[in-house]
């Protein structure tokens, strides 16, 4: 860097947030149960936010664990801790006491805030950080006097804390940097063509990336946040209505309620950039409905709390691309990716790989955890834990996870490759594959499946599969299951592990197919 020139090329969360405020100061900034604010409102309270937790002692890099539903004030406390380089640990209030201890203790917060609905979680967890309930604080906190001068966050500080959610073990606490939230917000924008006339709905559970990332992003752009508590598919249809929208985030388990207000009503969508998420997991002709009846391209999005939206999440898809094309995903802006093997080289066009990627929106590594960094790192690139094969145009096709595959006589089958043929069928609502200890193989896929009538069975099952799957591929058992006894992660991914237990613990049963 020149002499001289320190500083100049560094602005934070809060610097981009202030610099809407400046351009659009009277333009509603956040909706939700509390009412309209406008930026100049919302800057005020956050400044005055920002006053009080800094006279209670708060420093640059103290974390404050926040326990709270979907509400005006969670956005108020991440922007607050990007003024003064505070990190907000966003506690997933769906947990158990032990994970919820667990994830509080791993940050080793200076104040914990919570809502009344689940102040009394906190409570149960025992430990004996300083809260604040919303309710009760937050009028008091924001009257406090701003500071006279706020300090220069550096963009590598820590901003945001989220939590993984894997299959087994306690949650890992992922670090999201102010740079990885600006450059999130610069990816989506690109990706989308999102622009800060294009509002989001905040409906997911704003301790999941879904809501977080476009939140932050939307309040640094100046379009509106709506802020639901919670899914509510009426409402979202009627802001579909009335607000054109960037990202209208729906995942699996969220998308046929929607499709329904919209196939009955036909409302006159205002405008939606992109829609949907995850199609490698929703039936073809759901999420080509969903498209058709929004106006919209459906989102074929490959991203994770680590990485944002990249680096998969740069093609949208016509309802008949859904129908009758392939899946592949296009690697998003900001992002440089490459398919490697275990020993971290990298694979040809065709091969399976996990994918490696490194960039501006990538996190900080997981918090107070060297040795996972190190595995995961390694190589100066980001480590996903998920297959890939590349194809000599660039784009991807997932694979599945590299750390869930079933090893069948001495062949890897990832479940991904047979769940896409189940989901393709317009009689299928939603398919799983778990793998299944077996005596003679080692492991076998078992598939379950909901259906949406009785005219598809075992035997058509097994007709789908011969088509597109090599023999030992093709499930060996199929247990057909109601729509809502699959069991799902707060992100609408199903749980493998609980059927697996389900499994073992002999809930269901049925002769081997050969």
């Amino acid at each position: 860097m020149l002499e001289g020139t320190s500083g100049s090329g560094k602005a934070s969360v809060f610097d981009l947030f202030r610099a809407t405020v400046r351009r659009s100061p009277d333009k509603v900034a956040i909706t939700s149960l509390a009412g309209d604010v406008t930026y100049r409102a919302l800057e005020g309270r956050v400044l005055a936010l920002a006053g009080a937790l800094a006279t209670r002692g708060l420093q640059a890099g103290d974390r404050v664990a926040l326990l709270s539903e979907n509400r005006q004030e969670y956005a108020e406390l991440e922007l607050a801790a990007a003024a003064l380089g505070l990190i907000v640990a966003c506690q997933n209030w769906r947990l158990e006491r032990a994970e919820l201890t667990h994830c509080i203790q791993l940050v080793e917060p200076a104040l914990v805030i919570a809502s009344a609905r689940h102040a009394s979680a906190y409570a149960e967890t025992g430990h004996d950080a300083p809260l604040l309930v919303i309710e009760d604080d937050w009028p008091a906190l924001t009257a406090h006097d701003p500071l006279p001068a706020l300090p220069q966050v550096d963009p590598e500080a820590g901003l945001i804390i989220l939590y993984t959610s894997g299959t087994t073990g306690l949650p890992k606490g992922a670090l999201i940097s102010h740079r990885a939230e600006i450059a999130r917000m610069c990816a989506y924008r690109m990706d989308l063509n999102v622009t800060p006339e294009d509002d989001f709905i905040a409906w997911a559970p704003m301790f999941h990336m879904g809501s977080t990332d476009q939140v932050l992003a939307t309040l640094m752009m100046g379009a509106c946040v709506h802020i639901l508590d919670g899914y509510d598919a009426r409402a979202i249809v009627d802001i579909m209505a009335r607000q054109t929208l960037g990202w209208l985030l729906l995942m699996p388990g969220t998308i046929e309620p929607v499709v329904e207000i919209l196939r009955a009503e036909r409302p006159q969508v205002a405008g939606v950039r992109a829609i949907g998420a995850m199609i490698d997991l929703v039936p073809r002709d759901l999420a080509a409905d969903l498209a058709r009846l929004s106006g919209s391209g459906y989102l074929n999005s490959f991203g994770s709390t680590e990485t944002g939206l990249p680096p998969g999440s740069a093609r949208t898809m016509t309802p008949e691309e859904l129908l009758q094309g392939n899946l592949s995903k296009r690697l998003s802006m900001l992002v440089d990716a490459i398919l490697v093997d275990a020993e971290g080289n990298e694979v040809p066009d065709g091969t399976p790989g996990e994918m490696a990627v490194r960039g501006p929106t990538i996190f900080s590594g997981y918090w107070n955890a060297p040795e996972t960094n190190a595995k995961d790192f390694r190589g100066g690139r980001f480590r996903m834990g998920d297959m890939f094969v590349r194809h000599a145009d660039g784009t991807f096709d997932f694979v599945d996870r590299a750390k869930y595959m079933i090893k069948s006589g001495g062949e890897n089958i990832y479940p991904a490759e047979i769940e896409r043929v189940l989901l393709a069928d317009p009689r299928i609502r939603d398919a799983v594959i778990v793998r299944k200890a077996d005596a003679h193989w080692g492991e076998v896929p078992v598939a379950f499946v909901a259906r949406k009538g009785s005219d598809l069975d075992e035997a058509g099952i097994e007709a789908l599969c011969r088509v597109e799957l090599a023999g030992y591929k093709r499930p060996k058992e199929v247990h057909f299951v109601d729509y809502d006894d699959l069991p799902r992660f707060t992100t609408g991914k199903i749980m493998r592990h609980e059927l697996e237990a389900r499994l073992r613990d002999g809930a269901f049963s049925a002769p081997p197919r050969t």
